[in-house]
């Protein structure tokens, strides 16, 4: 941990992204790294309601077939 002569207390280093969180003690560094492992999780996100989407076209589809 770095040590901060400005701070009254010792920096809190965080390891994950805490949504809301103070962004102004985070270096460049550090928010590229919070970015990019924010735009991995939206991706993971997207695949995941994509997934559900897809299971649901086709209960969909199941369903109305038995309904003619």
């Amino acid at each position: 941990m770095a040590f901060d002569p400005f701070a009254d207390e010792p920096r809190k280093i965080v390891r994950g992204h805490e949504i809301g969180q103070d962004l102004s003690l985070l270096s460049i560094d550090e928010l590229d790294e919070r970015v990019e492992t924010l735009e991995r999780e939206i991706a993971r996100l997207k695949e995941a309601k994509a997934g559900k989407e897809s299971s649901l076209a086709a209960a969909s589809a199941f369903f109305k077939l038995g309904q003619d």
